[in-house]
């Protein structure tokens, strides 16, 4: 009964997004292709690409203006791309998992390559808990179907333990670091910023990072309306973020100055965020595939999505690869 009941309320995270969103779609169909609209998080590439302002130049002698919309974490991004408020944004692997699950029309664009130690399991610094094994029994802030649900499952794989032996909180980041804070969890499952906060704020202690568990790719995802409609746009949008990926891995300390006011962070904390990072934007391989696709039937497996997704299914081709084919 838990399964069930855990399973159905992950899909919902989405699934009643995608309800609302069939009153939307034509919304997203017939949106003005003078605007671009992209939902970005307080993490990855996206943010250093706001804060440099090259996508805003180039699109403005394409008649086509840049809208940024801020959002707590990947699922919730991935709601606002379904029910047509964002056009493009970016996530980790798992937010697209659940999304394709509940219906969601989208497609995957691009991806980043590894970044396994920018996502971690946290605990307080004088906690007893020295291992993953340690963590049965436990509660673990989370926020579900984000990129570190996996981390969490893969970790307990890895420890010999099962999800069913921990007791998942599911929280936002700002709600977890509370909880984290107060005592009211006892580890915490996060991603930079976040993680460099935590560890520099408050001394967090990292139980496990990704590292040897998972690839922590982060996805670049478009409505498939907008991206069918707009290739050019979407690959223009490619192009500005491997441009930015490149800048900032030989301008690091300049990219930190530029991201760590959007961030409301110190420049010490950012700069560790940044560095940690990925860079070096890239059409979704074969490779990626297979990697996604173990992902989601991890979850299929563990009943929490329900039924098997093919991940090769929602991958975008752009119009120059389709036209080199015929």
């Amino acid at each position: 009964m838990r399964t069930v009941t855990l399973r159905r309320s992950l899909v919902a995270l989405f699934a009643a997004a995608i309800s609302f969103g069939a009153i939307t779609q034509a919304q997203a169909t017939s949106q003005d292709k003078s605007v671009l609209r992209i939902g970005y998080q307080k993490y990855g590439t996206l943010v250093l690409l706001k804060a440099k302002g090259t996508l805003e130049k180039r699109l403005a002698d394409k008649g086509i203006d840049v809208k940024w919309t801020e959002f707590p974490g990947g699922p919730q991004l991935l709601e606002g791309l379904n029910v047509g408020s964002v056009d493009f944004g970016t996530t980790g692997e798992t937010p697209p998992v659940f999304a394709q699950a509940a219906g969601a029309d989208l497609l995957y664009v691009a991806y980043e390559p590894p970044a396994p130690t920018s996502e971690a399991i946290l605990v307080p610094k004088d906690s007893p808990l020295k291992s993953v094994a340690d963590l049965k029994g436990k509660k673990i802030a989370l926020n579900k179907g984000s990129n570190v649900h996996y981390l969490l499952v893969r970790a307990l794989e890895d420890a010999g333990l099962k999800y069913s032996d921990i007791q998942p909180v599911y929280l936002p980041p700002a709600d977890a670091r509370a909880a984290f804070e107060r005592g009211s969890v006892d580890a915490w499952v996060i991603w930079d910023p976040f993680q460099a906060a935590a560890e520099n704020q408050l001394q967090a202690r990292t139980l496990r990072d990704g590292q040897g568990l998972v690839n922590n790719h982060q996805f670049y995802l478009a409505t498939k309306p907008y991206a069918e409609k707009n290739p050019e746009v979407v690959e223009v949008l490619i192009d500005e973020i491997r441009g930015i990926g490149e800048w900032t891995k030989n301008n690091s300390a300049e990219a930190t100055a530029q991201v760590a006011p959007l961030l409301g962070l110190s420049a010490e904390i950012t700069r560790v965020a940044v560095e940690r990072q990925s860079y070096g934007a890239q059409l979704i391989t074969p490779q990626v595939i297979e990697a996604q696709q173990k992902i989601a039937d991890t979850f299929t497996d563990l009943k929490l999505i329900p039924k098997r997704l093919v991940i090769k299914d929602v991958i975008w081709s752009p119009a120059s690869k389709v036209a080199t084919a015929q």
